[in-house]
């Protein structure tokens, strides 16, 4: 009580800013006691998770020792069962296969007598089947030879009668332009020589004729001369008798004049005649131009013939040419097609042995398998077989019934091949499944970290045996114990 009232007295001796500086120094106290007991606290607590955590690891690691132990029991166990189980039917199957063995063997012998029989008949097929492909290339290959020596005497017989038509045409054409040139020629000179002696004579005539003229003219003119003298010996007589000479003189002159004038109208007259002469030679020579244009256009016409016939000849040539390439290149085509189907037929002989070879003994006893079909059946196949084929594809398959046999036993063969690739789906499908067995099985039986991280029905199945009964250590330390699973489910 005293120190109360001291500390009392204290306080009320102090002044107000000493106050202020007193409680913040008091809370600053308080504060720094407040945090330290925070620190240790925490550091208790972080001690405490470490010692924690260090027994969880060491529970973890007594777990997982004491579950590995617990599971190889029981994987060795079920092994040993699994051992037990698979050397029993190892034996029963062993046994098997040795009655099988034995009944194999005793089948065999009875087998080759067959398998030899079997074999001779094949052979022979095979012989048969060689003879009739052999047959059929001779008989095709002498085809193509007829065919084609045929072609050869045609193609030769008609380019001769081409070629000595072309000859007869051209010595025709020869003679038909040698004789028309000649025969104009003629007619030519004809005309010529025609025209030459019409102009001759009428040359010839008008110089008679004015010859004749000219001395008549000159008699009458001597005549006249001598008159006139007369008639001026007479005038000079007597007037009177002048007079009626000069009339009669005027009248003989008048008389003249009409003979003047008849003799020029007959000059015009020959003159007429000249230039219609004339026009007739020009007529004549223009028919003579006219016909010699109609024999060029014939010539031209004969030599557009002979281009034409030669053009028809060289494309009959082309034409013929190309036949005879295309009959070259099918001759080569059908060639290639042979040789190639006797190397199919080799390697088809070459695939027999290797597939003979590859023969099971069953097959070589029994290569075709048996039918299906009642004797009903088989009584209707045989009849609809004898029937005469309406169509030509079974009239063309009749020609390949000697390969019956051979696609019954391809069909067998295919059939057996569909089921080996059905069990080997299957077989391929049991083993992936065993795979995945086999993979969880040893992960069952290696425990790693990588097989706890992942899905392990081991584990599941086996968490009520991860019970382990308290010790006294445990009670004593009061450790704290975790489950595997929860860890496993914790991690993963």
């Amino acid at each position: 009580m005293p120190k109360k009232g001291a500390k009392k007295g204290k306080q009320s001796a102090m002044t107000e800013e000493e106050r202020l500086v007193y409680m913040q120094q008091r809370a600053q106290a308080e504060q720094e006691m407040a945090n330290r007991k925070e620190d240790m606290l925490h550091q208790f607590l972080k001690d405490k998770l470490q010692s924690e955590e260090r027994n969880s690891v060491m529970n973890l690691h007594k777990l997982t020792q004491q579950w590995r132990a617990v599971l190889r029991q029981a994987r060795a166990a079920e092994l040993r069962a699994d051992i037990a189980v698979l050397s029993q039917t190892f034996e029963r199957v062993l046994d098997r296969k040795d009655n099988v063995i034995k009944c194999l063997v005793c089948d065999l012998t009875e087998a080759e007598q067959q398998s030899a029989q079997a074999m001779r008949s094949h052979l022979q097929c095979v012989d048969c089947l060689l003879a009739l492909q052999n047959a059929r290339l001779a008989s095709l290959e002498q085809q193509w030879n007829t065919s084609l020596e045929e072609l050869n005497s045609e193609f030769n017989s008609e380019r001769e009668q081409i070629l000595s038509q072309h000859q007869r045409e051209c010595a025709y054409l020869n003679d038909v332009t040698f004789v028309m040139e000649q025969y104009y020629t003629k007619v030519e000179g004809e005309t010529r020589l025609n025209y030459q002696s019409t102009r001759d004579e009428i040359k010839n005539k008008n110089i008679e004729e004015k010859h004749a003229l000219k001395a008549q003219l000159e008699k009458k003119e001597q005549s006249l001369r001598h008159q006139y003298q007369l008639a001026q010996s007479n005038y000079r007589e007597a007037t009177e008798d002048r007079l009626i000479a000069c009339n009669t003189l005027m009248t003989r002159d008048q008389q003249s004049e009409q003979e003047i004038a008849n003799q020029n109208t007959r000059l015009q007259k020959m003159q007429d005649a000249i230039s219609a002469l004339r026009s007739r030679l020009t007529s004549i020579q223009r028919e003579g131009e006219g016909m010699a244009q109609g024999l060029r256009a014939v010539k031209e016409e004969l030599t557009l013939q002979a281009c034409q016939l030669k053009d028809q000849l060289s494309r009959a040539r082309d034409a013929q040419r190309s036949q005879l390439t295309n009959l070259i290149v099918h001759s080569n085509a059908a060639t290639k097609k042979l040789q190639g189907i006797t190397s199919k037929g080799e390697r088809l002989l070459r695939l027999a042995e290797m597939c003979r070879k590859l023969e099971t003994e069953h097959e070589k006893v029994l290569p075709f398998y048996t039918s299906s079909l009642t004797a009903e059946q088989e009584s209707q196949e045989r009849a609809t077989v004898m029937e005469p084929p309406s169509e030509e594809l079974a009239q063309a398959m009749l020609d390949y019934a000697v390969l019956d046999r051979f696609w019954q036993r391809y069909n067998k063969v295919l059939l057996e091949r569909l089921c080996l690739e059905q069990e080997r789906g299957a077989v391929t499908q049991e083993n992936q499944q065993l795979r995945v067995l086999l993979r969880q099985y040893l992960d069952g039986i290696s425990v790693s970290d990588e097989i706890l991280r992942r899905h392990n029905p081991l584990l599941i199945v086996s968490r009520p045996t991860l019970g382990i009964p308290p010790t006294a250590d445990t009670q004593r330390n009061h450790c704290t114990v975790i489950e595997a699973a929860h860890i496993v489910q914790h991690t993963l």
